[in-house]
């Protein structure tokens, strides 16, 4: 009796729309419908039949709006909420004048839990159902993500922010410290609720090669567990790099070489990649975040989409918030084509859908998990009404099919288009 059937037009993935045609990888229907039970989705189907199958089911007739998996944000900094779209020159100088300062303040666990209350239910609004967090230096940011998160069924990603040099006092560790904070974090929440840890040197300027081997060898001793980091952002911080690591062949070298390199490796914004790094970044099926927000918000460059998916490497979508200027990942989405089209290719709204959901899954190893609307994933899901504003219900009544009509609302669209928001089948 606690069976849930959501009714409404459906989109779901059965492959991936860069490496397959779209036609063959996405499944759309108009008169759809999604049963949920037990908090996971046991069938996708034509709504009136499923609905006569299960007469039983508690329906929700979300009319013509459009059912889809929720949006997994794969790669942000709760911490900088409150600090979003503060004006800012370059990366180095952003990071000094505004997010350590800020970062400092979670020591505070009541802060630190204000701020992951507030990131979550923002998230929500948004139709995202999973972020990939950053926390800080401090062991309670992390508690306050995770019990947050808990409190809200949510599935995320996060570990603590290790740095141990070039950052003000107040907001360095040790390799010592960095090793036992994160083991005793990844030991207490690592698989327990719906968490998942990662262990987290921010990037390779502010850990000291004594601290990156520390992480390297607590990855080691816990494969099972995710790493995050930062690459090739900014042209002056590869320069840095180069200067703080002389003998490294590049900027994934300063990883590699210290045990950071992975499958199960995550790394934000990858812009200015050598050849080496691409190669290397597809021979041990290593996955790259995209932050296009970010990358245009600091001036970052624009990242090669087309040529990282020509070469295999899975790749998610992120709002790399507060970086990245939006909590939604309709506008990075929107973003996200634009760069695109800078570097000359057009994203398809597919494939737009994909990175947000499936592709975002897929680069933190839990495709068919989460990000998916197929039978045996976790039901969270969002339901995007395709005409939320004048604007964008106008053009939308022009559309001969689906992608036509999506595709107004993934550029002009923000919270208003996320009509409700479900986590683990309950609508929150």
């Amino acid at each position: 009796m606690n069976d849930l059937l959501l009714l409404g037009q459906t989109l779901r993935f059965d492959a991936d729309p860069f490496a397959t045609a779209i036609e063959d990888a996405a499944v759309a229907l108009t008169h759809g419908g999604v049963l949920v039970q037990g908090g996971r989705i046991a069938q996708v189907g034509d709504g009136a039949a499923l609905k006569a199958a299960h007469p039983q089911a508690r329906v929700v007739d979300h009319g013509d709006h459009l059912i889809s998996s929720g949006f997994v944000d794969a790669h942000m900094h709760y911490p900088q909420t409150a600090m979003i779209a503060s004006w800012g020159k370059r990366l180095i100088d952003w990071l000094n004048t505004y997010t350590f300062p800020e970062e400092m303040r979670f020591a505070d666990e009541e802060y630190a839990t204000d701020i992951a209350g507030r990131t979550l239910d923002l998230a929500l609004a948004h139709g995202t159902t999973t972020l990939t967090s950053f926390c800080t230096i401090h062991p309670a940011s992390v508690r306050a993500f995770f019990d947050q998160a808990a409190a809200r069924g949510m599935a995320v990603v996060a570990g603590k922010t290790c740095m141990d040099r070039n950052a003000p006092d107040g907001l360095r560790d040790t390799a010592q410290s960095a090793y036992d904070d994160s083991k005793s974090l990844l030991e207490t929440y690592h698989g327990k609720a719906r968490a998942t840890y990662a262990i987290t040197p921010r990037f390779s300027p502010t850990s000291t090669p004594d601290q990156l081997a520390a992480m390297g060898a607590l990855w080691a001793e816990h494969p099972e567990v995710l790493m995050q980091t930062h690459l090739s952002e900014q042209t002056d911080e590869i320069a840095w790099v180069r200067d703080l690591f002389p003998s490294a062949r590049d900027y994934l070298d300063t990883y590699e070489q210290f045990g950071l390199l992975g499958a199960r490796g995550l790394y934000g914004h990858a812009i200015h990649l050598e050849p080496r790094e691409i190669d290397r970044l597809a021979e041990v099926g290593a996955a790259v975040v995209h932050c296009p927000t970010s990358n245009t918000f600091i001036g970052s460059g624009l990242f090669d989409m087309a040529g990282v998916k020509a070469r295999g490497i899975r790749t998610g979508l992120a709002t790399d918030t507060g970086g990245g200027s939006s909590f939604s990942m309709l506008r990075t989405m929107a973003a996200a084509y634009e760069v695109a089209q800078l570097r000359g290719t057009a994203l398809h709204p597919a494939q737009l859908m994909w990175l947000a959901t499936e592709g975002s899954a897929q680069a933190l190893r839990m495709g068919g998990q989460i990000g998916s609307l197929n039978v045996g994933a976790m039901a969270d899901i969002a339901v995007i009404d395709l005409a939320s504003t004048p604007a964008i219900a106008q053009r939308a009544r022009r559309a001969d099919d689906l992608w036509e009509a999506l595709f107004p609302t993934i550029m002009m669209g923000d919270d208003r288009a996320i009509s409700a928001t479900y986590v683990a089948g309950r609508r929150v």
